[in-house]
């Protein structure tokens, strides 16, 4: 059994090695584990204690003059979480966007809502670190936190 060092050592390795894509599952790297995107998120809808699916996700990187541009986009799972989202080549540091549009997904519940979508904007210090960016979320509020 590796040693914790070994672990984080190898998971380190992994990050910087994997390639993932939004068209499909998490990639497996060549020793055979999962990679993940640097930047995670999931979606719960508070209001009904479940996992919010189908929710389209984009995150954006600010540039020059606050101009935002597209790095990824997907649609969250079953689960609420919207994997490969990014690929570690392309994870700088910088300020993010990750926009929820969320009118959707209520809509196609037959339930009002009072946002049509939900900005999170962040900033990355240290892209050697994972990020969890959740969404909490009802009709009427929403709110997030850095996870883990």
């Amino acid at each position: 059994m590796p040693s914790t060092e070994q672990t984080k050592a190898g998971s380190r390795r992994l990050k910087h090695l994997a390639i993932v894509t939004l068209s499909g599952p998490a990639q497996r790297s060549s020793s055979g584990a999962m990679a993940q995107s640097p930047i995670t998120t999931h979606v719960l809808d508070t209001s009904i204690g479940k996992p919010g699916a189908g929710i389209p996700v984009t995150l954006s990187l600010r540039g020059d003059g606050d101009v935002f541009t597209t790095l990824a986009s997907g649609v969250t799972n079953q689960d609420g979480r919207c994997p490969g989202l990014l690929d570690a080549a392309q994870f700088v540091e910088g300020t993010y966007r990750i926009r929820f549009d969320v009118q959707g997904y209520f809509e196609a519940d037959g339930r009002d809502a009072f946002y049509p979508y939900c900005e999170i904007t962040f900033i990355i210090k240290d892209p050697a670190q994972h990020y969890h960016v959740p969404l909490l979320l009802n009709p009427f509020g929403f709110s997030t936190y850095r996870g883990s």
